[in-house]
C-alpha cells in the first residue's frame, strides 16, 4: 500500500485522520483548513474526501480481512496435512502410542469406509500353510540365486573406510573427579551404555571407574564387565582419551554416595540428553563431591548435536576398545569355523572379532593358504545368519497377537505383570490400538513362519546354511520346525557346539549372546527380523564398519511385509516373490547416517568412517 494505517488508539476525532510520512496520499489533520479561501467549499470538499476515504478504508479493511482468512485457511489445511503425516509416527518404539485415540479414530474411519464399499477388514491369520507349501515347491526347483543376494547392493559401500581410531587431541587427566556407572539391560544395551559413559567422562574431565553391570530380572545374568570384555585392552586403548581406573581411591570408597547426592539414576537424566545437560547439572555435583555414580545408565546421551571429537570417541569405544575375552573369542571362532565348514577362509571381520591368537587354534593352520582363500569365499563356506528376535520378552512387550488364543493372552499378560509392570498397568488404564492395527503399522516382530517365507522369496536356495541367533523362541522348538522343513541346514550354537564347549557360558545369557553376536557379525549375509533390536543394530553397524562393502544386511520393512503377508490366502508365489524382493531392495541402499540416528547402527558418517570418493 505504501502508507500506514491510521492510529485508531489516539483520542482525535475519526474525521481528523493522521497520516505519517511522505508521500501524502490522503488528508492530514490540517487539510480541512488548507488549500481554499472558501470555508463552505472547503467543508464540502473535506466531507466528500472523508466519505471517499471511509468507503476506501472499509473496502480495504474487508480485503485485508479476506486475505487474512485465506492465509489462515491455507495454514490450517497445511497444519492438518502435516499432522496427518506425523500421525503415522505417533507410535513410540515397541508399540507405545503417544496418543492412540488419534490412530484409533483414523482406523475406525477406515473400517467404516470398508463397510460402505463392501471390503471386509483384513485380519491377521497366522496360518501360513498355503504359503509354506508354495515356498517348498519353489525351493524344490533349485533355481539359481539372484546375483546380488550375497553382495552389497552398491559400489559406494567400498568408499567408506574405518577411521574412528584416528585421534587429534591430548589425553585428559580426569582431575575433576571419578565417574562410576552401573549399566542396565542385556549385553547390547550395556555396550551402548559403556560407550556413552566414556564420552561423558571425557566431556567432564573425569576418571572412569571400570563399568559395572546391573543384574536384570529379565536376563538373570550376574556377568560383569571383565567376564565379557578385555579390561586391560579397554584401559590401554582408551588411555589417550580418558583416564580409566579399576576402583575408587580409598578415601572415596567409604562415602555414602546417596546421602551426599552423588547417585544419579536414569530417571534423573533425560533420554538422549545433550552435552550441555551434563555440564550444567552433573559437573557441579562432581566438582563438589569428587564422585558421581550413574545407576541404570543407558541411552542417556544424544547422538546430535555433539562435538565431532566426542562422537568419534563413541565410535572408537564401540568398534575398537570393546574386545571379547579370549574364552569367548576362541569359542566364537570355533562356532564360525564350523558354520563355514572351512579351515582356510578368512572373513573381513575375523580379526576384530577374534584377535590374532584366536585365529590360529589349529596347529595345522597355514597362513599362506588362508591368505589365498580370503580373496573370495567359496559357496561351501558361505552362511546366512538370521537373528530371530522372537523371545517371550519381545513378544509380550509388542502387545501383538500371534494366533495362540486365550492361552497365549493369559501367558503374555502374566509375563507383562511380572517383568513390565508399568506396561501392564497402562494396558488396563488406557485404550491401546488393537493387535491388528499394530501389525498393519509394522510394529509386530516377524514370526518364524514370516521370516522363513521372506528368505525363500528372496531366493536363498534350500541348501543354504542358516545360523539362527536367539533360538530360544516363543513357542519352543515346534516353531523352529517350520524353518528346518524349508532349510534343512539350519543350525544354532547349541547344535554346533558340544555341551562341554558351551558349559563355561551356561547360566550366563550375556556371554551366550556374545557368541550370537559373533556368529551374526561374521556371516556372509545377515538377516534381521526386527530393526529395533539392539543386537541387530549393533551387528549391522559392526558389519558396515569392518565389512569392506562385502557384508550385506537384510533389513525388512515390516509395514510393507505386513501388507504382503496379510494376502497369504490369495497371493500367488511369483507375485509374493516380486513384492518381497522389491520391499527388501528398497532398504539396502548405501547412505550416510541420518541426523540424530545411532552411530553404532549407522557408522557411515565422518566421525566414524572416512569417505574416499
Amino acid at each position: 500500500m505504501g502508507h500506514e494505517r491510521p492510529d485508531e488508539e489516539r483520542p482525535e476525532s475519526r474525521d481528523l485522520r493522521v497520516y505519517r510520512g511522505p508521500p501524502r496520499l490522503g488528508p492530514t489533520r490540517f487539510s480541512a483548513f488548507a488549500g481554499s479561501s472558501n470555508p463552505k467549499q472547503t467543508t464540502k470538499r473535506g466531507k466528500r474526501k472523508r466519505l471517499t476515504r471511509a468507503w476506501y478504508e472499509t473496502r480495504m479493511g474487508k480485503a485485508a480481512i479476506g486475505v487474512v482468512l485465506i492465509l489462515g485457511f491455507f495454514f490450517l489445511v497445511n497444519w492438518l496435512m502435516l499432522s496427518r503425516l506425523h500421525d503415522a509416527r505417533l507410535w513410540l518404539h515397541k508399540g507405545f502410542p503417544k496418543n492412540p485415540n488419534l490412530n484409533l479414530k483414523r482406523v475406525h474411519a477406515q473400517n467404516e469406509e470398508r463397510k460402505k464399499s463392501g471390503k471386509p477388514k483384513r485380519k491377521y491369520n497366522r496360518t501360513y500353510d498355503r504359503m509354506l507349501g508354495l515356498a517348498a515347491q519353489a525351493l524344490a526347483k533349485e533355481k539359481l540365486e539372484p546375483k546380488d543376494l550375497w553382495q552389497e547392493p552398491k559400489v559406494q559401500a567400498l568408499a567408506w573406510k574405518p577411521c574412528a581410531d584416528q585421534r587429534s587431541w591430548a589425553p585428559k587427566d580426569g582431575k575433576n573427579g571419578y565417574i562410576m556407572v552401573t549399566a542396565n539391560g542385556g549385553i547390547n544395551q550395556q555396550r551402548v551404555a559403556v560407550c556413552n559413559i566414556v564420552v561423558v567422562a571425557r566431556l567432564l574431565n573425569a576418571a572412569l571407574v571400570i563399568p559395572k553391570f546391573m543384574l536384570s530380572d529379565v536376563w538373570t545374568d550376574a556377568s560383569q564387565f571383565g567376564d565379557i570384555y578385555q579390561e586391560e585392552h579397554f584401559i590401554k586403548y582408551l588411555s589417550p582419551d580418558i583416564r580409566i581406573v579399576k576402583e575408587l581411591p580409598e578415601e572415596l570408597q567409604s562415602l555414602d554416595l546417596e546421602a551426599i547426592g552423588s547417585v544419579v539414576t536414569d530417571t534423573d537424566v533425560m533420554k538422549e540428553a545433550k552435552p550441555e545437560f551434563y555440564k550444567e547439572r552433573i559437573l557441579p555435583i562432581l566438582l563438589k563431591n569428587r564422585v558421581i555414580h550413574f545407576v541404570g545408565f543407558g541411552n542417556r546421551l544424544a547422538f546430535d548435536p555433539i562435538p565431532f571429537k566426542l562422537q568419534r570417541l563413541r565410535c572408537r569405544c564401540n568398534f575398537h576398545a570393546l574386545n571379547f575375552i579370549p574364552s569367548i573369542q576362541e569359542t566364537g571362532a570355533l562356532l564360525v569355523r564350523r558354520l563355514r565348514n572351512s579351515e582356510s577362509y578368512l572373513g573381513p571381520l575375523d580379526q576384530p572379532l577374534f584377535g590374532q591368537k584366536s585365529l590360529i587354534l589349529d596347529k595345522k593352520f597355514d597362513p599362506s593358504v588362508q591368505k589365498k582363500a580370503s580373496s573370495s569365499s567359496s559357496s561351501n563356506s558361505k552362511y546366512l545368519a538370521l537373528h530371530l528376535r522372537f523371545e517371550i520378552d519381545m513378544v509380550a512387550h509388542s502387545l501383538c497377537y500371534f494366533g495362540g488364543g486365550e492361552t497365549e493372552q493369559r501367558e503374555l499378560d502374566t509375563y507383562r505383570q511380572k517383568h513390565f509392570p508399568s506396561l501392564s498397568f497402562l494396558t488396563k488404564t488406557k485404550k491401546f490400538p488393537s493387535p491388528d492395527t499394530l501389525r498393519t503399522e509394522g510394529l509386530c516382530p516377524l514370526t518364524p513362519e514370516e521370516a522363513v517365507l521372506m528368505l525363500a522369496a528372496l531366493g536363498f536356495n534350500r541348501k543354504t546354511r542358516v545360523f539362527v541367533a536367539g533360538a530360544n523362541i516363543y513357542g519352543g522348538s515346534k516353531r523352529l520346525d517350520v524353518l528346518t522343513s524349508l532349510y534343512p541346514n539350519l543350525v544354532t550354537k547349541e547344535k554346533l557346539l558340544s555341551e562341554t564347549e558351551l558349559q563355561p557360558f551356561k547360566n550366563f545369557s550375556s556371554q551366550l549372546a556374545a557368541l550370537d553376536f559373533i556368529g551374526c557379525a561374521a556371516a556372509n549375509a545377515f538377516a534381521m527380523t526386527d530393526s529395533g533390536s539392539q543386537l541387530s543394530s549393533l551387528v549391522s553397524g559392526y558389519r558396515i564398519y569392518y565389512g569392506e562393502g562385502k557384508m550385506p544386511t537384510i533389513r525388512p520393512n515390516k509395514r510393507r511385509l505386513s501388507d504382503i503377508m496379510l494376502k497369504n490366502n490369495t497371493i500367488e508365489w511369483n507375485v509374493f516373490e516380486k513384492r518381497v524382493r522389491k520391499a527388501i531392495r528398497q532398504t539396502k541402499h548405501v547412505f550416510a547416517r541420518p541426523n540424530g540416528r545411532s552411530v553404532f547402527r549407522y557408522p557411515r558418517c565422518k566421525e566414524c568412517m572416512c569417505n574416499h570418493h
